[in-house]
């Protein structure tokens, strides 16, 4: 599957936070030389690609804006007039270079790198099943705990953060939405289905959202991602199943994977945000990164486009009140290193080896100012092996499965994380798309308890509930002799946890 959030996604430092934003708000208008219509032998042979054009927020503007990108070639697929975003579909080939030299326009770029079809997560490994055995022998695990959910004994994770106590004194208020932004939901799942929101939900595929009956759910059972994460928020304790860590919350799916390569592209998360926030969302969990690059540079127009399109976006959410949540990523990455290799970008067509500086090249949104960046645990609150990190990106911690090195003693003996799946299944998985639906699940808890507080606030207040394990004197996860992570920081604040793994108990409490 694509860029699922069982991968990275780094919190900013402020001196990050500030360079990023003001390289974003202070972004040079273009020259007004007026661009040429495209040629019909352009139209017709050059590919047809997707792009962003971010412009100044006067309606003149972004009319003057649109003029331009018809006599460009362009065509509208729909214009965030309130965040100065535009969609655009092109053939061509000169598009980009054109619509840039426009006046009012401030970026512009292409979203991919290979043409449209018709119309990326972060978990690690595959699904692995609940079978009926299995079941079985964990229900009756489970019966020994007076007040428990069928599989509840497997769930390693809520015992690790209280979430199970928690729901006893305060299960999180059903005022409280928190949209999964993913492959989709699957909202007629007997643990999902009581605690779903339809109005709170679409699908953002393309940049336009449709709210059509069902239209969020998943495309194919294999389109399980955005399932798995919803019901580690807020899977109800009906006596179905499992739980979630705010199982009295309400969740919806916004859907923004493509149907041809289950790819997360920028436009699509822009509607995403947008839509979040005209229609009440409190929280969003973000367990993906934006596609088609790992990172988006700066010095490359395109990339920055990107960036300025999805920050618009993720911005004027947080502005209408919803806080944001992002894996960290499962490349072991330490995300305020000096140079990254990436050798997986673009994704959509042929990739190309690159060294990157994550303070200059950034991942979406995890990066972007204001979003809660998560790492992962184990059931031995040890960052999870894959899990990328990094001193002053990384904001909390919480448990996304460790299947090698942490193995916990219930009936499965299985280090990962189980939920929900398509068609009333149940599944394990572990990454960091795992570990930010129990942090965002948490935010859910103190937003429950905390109703005005503002997305700021919020996250203030759950770094300062969360317990910081300090970091390890050893991380030495394979016992080769060598260091497989280097933890920086001090017992407040470090590159393994940021302030801390979160603790839904402390959240109610």
């Amino acid at each position: 599957m694509a860029h699922l959030r069982s991968r990275r996604r780094l919190a900013l430092a402020v001196p990050v936070v500030l360079s990023l934003t003001a390289s974003l708000g202070f972004l040079p208008a273009a020259a007004s030389a007026a661009p040429q219509p495209a040629s019909a032998e352009q139209a017709t042979d050059a590919p047809n690609l997707a792009y962003v054009v971010n412009t100044k927020v006067d309606r003149r503007t972004i009319a003057s804006v649109q003029k331009a990108i018809a006599a460009a070639g362009g065509n509208v697929v729909i214009t965030y007039d309130r965040i100065g975003v535009i969609v655009v579909h092109s053939a061509n080939p000169g598009f980009a270079k054109e619509i840039r030299a426009v006046r009012g326009v401030q970026s512009a770029g292409a979203t991919r790198t290979a043409p449209l079809k018709a119309a990326g997560t972060t978990d690690e490994g595959a699904a692995d099943f609940v079978t009926a055995a299995e079941a079985a022998r964990t229900r009756a695990a489970s019966a020994e705990t007076p007040g428990s959910e069928p599989l509840e004994a497997d769930q390693w994770d809520l015992r690790a953060i209280g979430a199970d106590k928690a729901a006893k004194i305060n299960p999180g208020s059903s005022k409280v939405t928190v949209a999964v932004i993913d492959t989709g939901v699957d909202d007629t799942h007997p643990d999902l289905a009581p605690n779903f929101s339809k109005s709170q939900s679409a699908n953002c595929v393309g940049g336009k959202a449709d709210t059509s009956e069902g239209a969020w759910r998943p495309y194919t059972d294999e389109d399980y991602h955005g399932t798995h994460v919803a019901g580690e928020i807020a899977a109800a304790r009906n006596g179905v199943g499992v739980a979630g860590v705010a199982p009295g919350v309400k969740v919806s799916g916004i859907k923004v994977s493509d149907p041809d390569n289950g790819l997360f592209y920028p436009e699509s998360v822009v509607c995403a945000f947008v839509f979040a926030a005209d229609h009440g969302v409190e929280i969003t969990n973000n367990s993906y990164y934006v596609d088609p690059w790992l990172y988006n540079c700066m010095d490359d127009p395109d990339q920055r486009a990107i960036v300025d399109a999805v920050n618009r976006a993720q911005l004027y959410a947080q502005r209408k009140g919803t806080l944001h949540l992002a894996s960290a990523g499962n490349s072991n990455h330490d995300l305020d290193s000096d140079a990254i290799v990436d050798d997986s970008s673009p994704d959509d067509s042929t990739p190309v080896t690159r060294t990157i500086d994550p303070h200059e090249c950034f991942d979406v949104p995890t990066q972007l100012p204001g979003v809660v960046t998560v790492s992962a645990t184990g059931v031995q609150n040890l960052k999870s092996y894959y899990s990328s990190y990094g001193k002053g990106v990384v904001d909390v911690a919480a448990p996304g499965g460790d299947r090698r090195y942490q193995l916990p003693d219930t009936p499965s003996k299985d280090g990962r994380i189980l939920s929900t799946m398509p068609n009333g299944q149940y599944a394990f998985l572990q990454g960091t798309s795992m570990a930010s639906p129990h942090a965002a699940g948490v935010a859910a808890l103190l937003k429950s308890k905390h109703p005005w507080a503002p997305p700021a606030a919020l996250q203030a207040l759950l770094k300062a509930q969360a317990n910081n394990p300090g970091c390890p004197a050893s991380y030495d996860q394979d016992g080769d002799g060598t260091q497989d992570a280097t933890c920086e920081g001090g017992s407040r604040v470090n590159g393994f946890y940021g302030f801390g793994i979160v603790d839904a108990l402390r959240a109610v409490k």
